[in-house]
């Protein structure tokens, strides 16, 4: 099977990481894939395009600029005449609501995985708005979780064609010793350090452990932020009055490039979102055996139970505190918990059963628009 996927990509987070490795589990499975990379910068991002090539994916990386829409399109539809692709798999609201048509009108059937949504300032939430109606003009639309399976539904895109596929959990570069991770981060060697990973912005709640870090100041606890994001400078000021002679205690450490190879430095994990999808750094927490607290949002429940980590409420700055403090005093408890989210992750989130899951539904929409072709 020829398989198309685009993808419009920034840094490499959560749907980066998902198309990397939906493409390369694959491409081992023996389809012949491609990716269609529209980057609005002005070059290409390597971090996300190295990956696959390194994996033998195809890539077709394009510029267009932020308001090149026509010379897009114009790929888009040079690609889907030159591969022939079986189904063109879009990703993001970009190429939902500005591709995926293009590959309508060229008779290819049509798939989007539905990442999660972020809520935001008033252009962000118009973007939404219309992603969400092109929805409803897919073969298939693929919900990470349960609650965002609800939500399209609700939202008019027919039940038939939402198909619940939570994310799997790809190996990536191996994890450092915990020692290495942890001078690569510039962190002591005998702190107590609880990790935060993702983008520093309202939806991934880092304020609401800054507030729960409040609580637990008399806890010699130091704090590592990994991430970039449009909060950031309104957080390092918070973090500041938080800790004004505390130096070290909460440390910003920017984008780092393979960050899931340095959750061994971390002795707890904390996912503080008040929405999420199926999230990538709760598997790659689990994989290093790192002790979670993460908010009962999107798929977590679904991801995690009360046996492998410490679930709280979303915007609950007490209940996030009480499990940092229980955490820190009997480490015992939570490295058992770890354990169990370790085994779980091996157990239930291979990537060779998701990407089985994906290639049944593109088979169920080619052989649709196969019947649509024959005469009645």
């Amino acid at each position: 099977m020829v398989i198309l996927h685009v993808v419009a990509p920034s840094d490499v987070g959560g749907l980066e990481r998902v198309v990397q490795g939906l493409a390369r589990e694959q491409h081992l499975t023996g389809h012949e894939v491609h990716v269609a990379a529209v980057f609005t910068g002005a070059r290409a991002d390597d971090a996300f395009l190295v990956p696959l090539r390194q994996a033998g994916v195809v890539t077709h990386p394009y510029a267009p600029g932020s308001r090149g829409y026509g010379r897009e399109r114009r790929a888009v539809a040079g690609l889907c005449r030159a591969l022939r692709p079986a189904v063109v798999h879009s990703h993001g609201y970009r190429p939902d609501v500005l591709d995926a048509g293009v590959a309508r009108r060229a008779g290819v059937p049509t798939v989007t995985t539905v990442h999660g949504f972020t809520g935001g300032d008033w252009k962000n939430r118009v973007y939404e708005w219309l992603q969400t109606r092109a929805f409803r003009r897919f073969d298939a639309v693929v919900a990470v979780s349960r609650p965002l399976q609800l939500r399209l539904v609700q939202s008019g895109v027919p039940l038939e064609r939402v198909h619940v596929v939570p994310n799997a959990w790809s190996r990536g570069a191996p994890a450092l010793e915990r020692a290495d991770a942890r001078r690569a981060l510039g962190l002591a060697p005998d702190a107590f350090v609880v990790g935060w990973v993702g983008r520093l912005s309202p939806e991934k709640g880092p304020d609401v452990l800054l507030e729960a870090l409040e609580q637990v100041s008399d806890l010699p606890v130091c704090t590592s932020f990994i991430g970039e994001g449009p909060a950031r400078r309104q957080l390092e000021a918070r973090a500041r009055r938080l800790h004004p002679d505390g130096e070290g205690r909460v440390r910003w450490h920017g984008a780092v490039r393979d960050a899931g190879r340095l959750f061994t430095a971390f002795d707890l994990f904390v996912l503080s979102s008040r929405t999420e999808g199926s999230p990538i750094v709760l598997f790659e927490a689990m994989a290093a055996g790192v002790p979670v607290i993460a908010t009962t949002v999107g798929g977590v429940p679904d991801t995690v139970s009360t046996e492998e980590a410490v679930l709280v409420p979303p915007e609950h700055a007490a209940a996030l505190a009480a499990a940092i403090r229980a955490a820190y005093r009997t480490p015992e408890v939570a490295r058992a918990r770890a354990a169990r989210a370790r085994e779980r992750l091996h157990r239930e989130f291979a990537p060779q059963p998701w990407a089985e899951r994906y290639e049944r539904i593109y088979r169920h929409v080619t052989a649709g628009a196969e019947r649509a072709l024959v005469p009645a």
